[in-house]
């Protein structure tokens, strides 16, 4: 074989050959596409979830990306991150996927409607950056998302979820970190058949005011959303995927009890937002102090035989929201400052991809969370404190007076208590042996019959009812109404939080409203598409002091160096040149 070789070279049509293997090898690569993603977190290497959303596709799908023009190097890194994610996207499914980049400045067709307006009415948020220049600075307007259109359907892809408009490249990362998750959660929205149903449960005390406004308008697009009164409902209608119990506050019967657990047993779903205590800000509005006690809801044994146990405490943080407080003056005049409110907690998401990078959860009078040894449910916490925590029991006194001192570190010490948590897996019935004649007959007559133990499931338990509620603010006219906030956010430092990020400032963004389309979309979409949200990619930024420090040294091997080593190979060559031809 080696001769072989050797005869083809010597002759002179080798150059021939070697020409039609280049052809050939070119030919098979625009035939076969392969790739090899050689980084550690899988950068380039789309998920199952994804490559089984492109293989079922029936129809094409046009995805318009708005980030096309002058933008700076933040928002440029991010489109080129966008170009190279849907260039993976058409390479599983090429005859289905096309996309394109269109600025938000360019006119619709046929219309004199600008993109930038049709994406507001979609629900985007603009980002109004302020860029530096020579001239002076310039406004510069961002709309950093794209719209996937699928069929007679489109979906809003949100590409850039930092919420405080400041580009970093710690928010640039996420965002690239999560635009798989983004992109297969729209798609697989638009690919179902059916929207899955919620039911917002009343009947037990449970907020219907303007105080849900946010929720309801976060649910009633994505779900078939309603309220359900379990208390005179025969059952929890078939098609319920998810029911949702917001802040009771009136006990549960027996009978409401068994509903809820049969609806369990049979594969429902709960997402459940507990407040176990009577706790509440208003109470200090007439005198600085109230004591906190038990609801009494009689939920205490149904949630244990699922797992879990909602303590009757507080959890206090010094992560925490701000309030005011009068430090001073006089009653006609007083002084009041913004701060800390050890009740109402900052938390932040488990070690879990349910929660990867999605930020702060605003609670208030949050209580903890234990779990129960129970076969065949694994638990996982969603919501925890800072490692500066602290529980008190009840009877609680919860005075305005604890935070004109100085808050106390050392009691302060605990850290990850749990306010939120996740079960999954084969639930028993809280009814199990000790069910009633007339609770059977009435199974019965609605339709089911007892079951003692659920097939794999999954549900979701917070202990603290107001993460879900808004607040109001008034509004900007004399006589206009309240706006409603979003959920999470503080009414006393709202436009305070937008004057520091009008100016650039840092502040802690809330993402309530995230967490709980989160913790739905886990619950009834493909749990595969959340996993995605775990998708991690590492930020290698060099140290900016060893750079300071080796700078000439780095500069001379970069540059000097090559060079050098140029010139002595050439002189090395002329050498060994001269002593071969030497006569």
């Amino acid at each position: 074989m080696k001769r072989g070789i050797e005869k083809i070279f010597a002759s002179k049509y080798w150059w021939l050959l070697l020409l039609i293997i280049l052809f050939g090898v070119n030919y098979l690569a625009s035939v076969f596409h392969v790739r090899f993603d050689l980084t550690k977190e899988k950068r380039y290497t789309l998920s199952k979830a994804t490559k089984d959303l492109l293989k079922n596709l029936d129809d094409e799908i046009q995805i318009d990306v708005f980030l096309k023009g002058q933008f700076p190097a933040g928002f440029k890194k991010l489109a080129e991150s966008t170009n190279e994610f849907l260039g993976l996207m058409k390479d599983r499914n090429g005859a289905k996927v096309h996309y394109r980049f269109i600025s938000p400045q360019d006119e619709m067709p046929g219309t004199n409607i600008l993109y930038g307006d049709s994406l507001v009415s979609l629900g985007a948020v603009p980002i109004n950056l302020t860029v530096q220049k020579k001239a002076g600075e310039s406004s510069n307007i961002i709309f950093p998302v794209a719209v996937i259109h699928y069929k007679d359907k489109q979906s809003l892809v949100n590409l850039y979820p930092g919420a405080s408009g400041r580009i970093s490249q710690e928010e640039i990362n996420s965002a690239e970190a999560l635009m798989e998750y983004q992109f297969a959660k729209a798609l697989d929205k638009l690919m179902q058949i059916r929207k899955p149903g919620v039911a917002y449960s009343i009947g037990n005390g449970e907020p219907v005011d303007g105080r849900t406004y946010d929720l309801r308008q976060s649910l009633q697009e994505d779900y078939n959303f309603g309220t359900l009164n379990i208390n005179t409902a025969p059952r929890i209608p078939d098609g319920v995927d998810v029911l949702v119990i917001v802040k009771p506050t009136e006990t549960f019967t027996e009978d409401e009890k068994l509903k809820i657990d049969q609806f369990v047993m049979n594969g429902g779903k709960l997402l459940c937002f507990i407040d176990n205590l009577i706790a509440e800000q208003d109470s200090l509005a007439i005198k600085p102090e109230t004591i906190a006690y038990d609801r009494n809801l009689n939920l205490t044994d149904l949630f244990f035989r699922y797992g879990l146990r909602i303590n009757t405490d507080l959890v206090m943080d010094l992560q925490c929201d701000l309030i005011p407080i009068v430090v001073g003056g006089n009653m006609d005049n007083p002084q009041m400052e913004f701060l800390h409110w050890n009740y109402y907690p900052i938390l932040s998401g488990g070690e879990n991809s349910m929660n990867k990078n999605l930020g702060y959860i605003a609670s208030r009078f949050a209580n903890s969370i234990d779990t129960i040894q129970v076969n065949g449910v694994k638990k996982q916490p969603l919501l925890v404190s800072s490692p500066n925590s602290r529980i008190i029991s009840t009877p609680a006194l919860i005075s305005l007076n604890e935070n004109k001192n100085v808050a106390e570190d050392e009691k302060f010490k605990k850290n990850a208590i749990p306010v939120g948590m996740l079960l999954q897996g084969k639930f028993t019935s809280v009814f199990r042996n000790r069910t009633t004649q007339s609770q059977r007959d009435s199974l019965v007559a609605s339709g089911l019959s007892f079951k003692e133990s659920s097939v794999d499931n999954k549900m979701i338990v917070v202990a603290d009812g107001d993460i879900v509620l808004n607040d109001f603010v008034p509004g900007n006219g004399p006589n206009s109404s309240p706006v409603p906030l979003p959920m999470g956010w503080n009414k006393y430092t709202y436009t305070e939080y937008m004057k520091q990020s009008e100016m650039g400032k840092l502040f802690i963004p809330v993402a309530n409203r995230e967490f709980v389309n989160s913790c739905l979309e886990y619950l009834v979409n493909n749990p595969a598409i959340s996993e995605t949200r775990s998708k991690d990619i590492v930020l290698r930024l060099l140290d900016s002091k060893k750079i300071q420090a080796q700078k000439s040294t780095w500069q001379f091997i970069n540059i000097g160096l090559p060079v050098l080593l140029v010139i002595l190979f050439g002189w090395i060559y002329q050498q060994v040149r001269k002593r071969k031809y030497a006569a």
